[in-house]
């Protein structure tokens, strides 16, 4: 995968792109990372980027030409038709189903805004996707791109050590993680359960499965109206629910 940044600092990108597993997965060719300085391709004398916004206005409006000119720079140079992503607090939230997706991908362009906003030509003409990683507002761009690339490229074949932990994160499956614990089995009296001691594969696979429903539907049962439930997941749900209600009456 080919992931190229549009921004305006890319000396931020500096520490996310060459540490942990983004600087792995480059240094093993699973993908390649550039930050671009869209500023370079203004064409003006000062390399301004922006400008007042026609009919007046708080604040400065990102100009349609840099903008238009980077993106196509990067174009002209890849081998797919990539993916071209505007990060704004009007695009759609960020989910790990749309990280999922982007991860199909073989080129994504991430365009980094700042002021307040992006000539309305940009998002009209050149995007193919507009991405908000949550309902807040930031300075910018940039660490939604962060955010981006890092939850895709650990998606990517290769880039985990272990194949089942892209696998078995909160949200790929729908539900929240169950519990992890590790050694020492017994921590200034604080206990592993006893099942995970077990070695029993299929009461750990239950316990686990059963954690996983009981965390989601105490600290998110949104996501429980988005999941295709099986038959055995409503049962150990409906046991939980009655648990939770009976310990209320306590």
């Amino acid at each position: 995968m080919r992931i190229d940044v549009l921004t305006l600092f890319p000396e931020m990108f500096r520490g996310v792109f060459g540490s942990s597993i983004l600087k792995k997965a480059a240094g093993e060719g699973l993908v390649t990372f550039q930050a671009v300085d869209f500023r370079e391709y203004a064409t003006n004398k000062h390399k301004k980027v922006d400008d007042y916004p026609y009919g007046g206005g708080a604040g400065m409006v990102l100009s349609p030409q840099p903008i238009f000119d980077a993106v196509e720079a990067q174009i002209n140079t890849s081998k797919v038709t990539p993916r071209i992503i505007m990060l704004c607090p009007q695009g759609e939230r960020y989910t790990q189903d749309k990280a999922e997706e982007l991860a199909q991908e073989e080129h994504l362009i991430l365009l980094c805004g700042h002021y307040e906003g992006y000539d309305e030509r940009v998002r009209e003409y050149l995007v193919t996707d507009e991405i908000s990683i949550g309902d807040y507002v930031l300075t910018g761009g940039e660490l939604g791109a962060m955010v981006i690339a890092d939850s895709v490229t650990r998606l990517l074949p290769g880039v985990l050590g272990n194949a089942d932990s892209a696998v078995t994160d909160s949200f790929s499956t729908g539900l929240l993680e169950h519990p992890q614990y590790t050694r020492p089995a017994d921590y200034k009296g604080r206990v592993v359960p006893d099942v995970l001691l077990s070695g029993h594969h299929a009461n750990i696979e239950a316990w686990r499965k059963k954690e996983s429903l009981k965390r989601t539907l105490n600290r998110r049962p949104d996501l429980l109206d988005l999941r295709n439930l099986s038959e055995e997941e409503k049962k150990v749900l409906n046991d939980l629910k009655k648990e939770k209600t009976e310990h209320k009456k306590k």
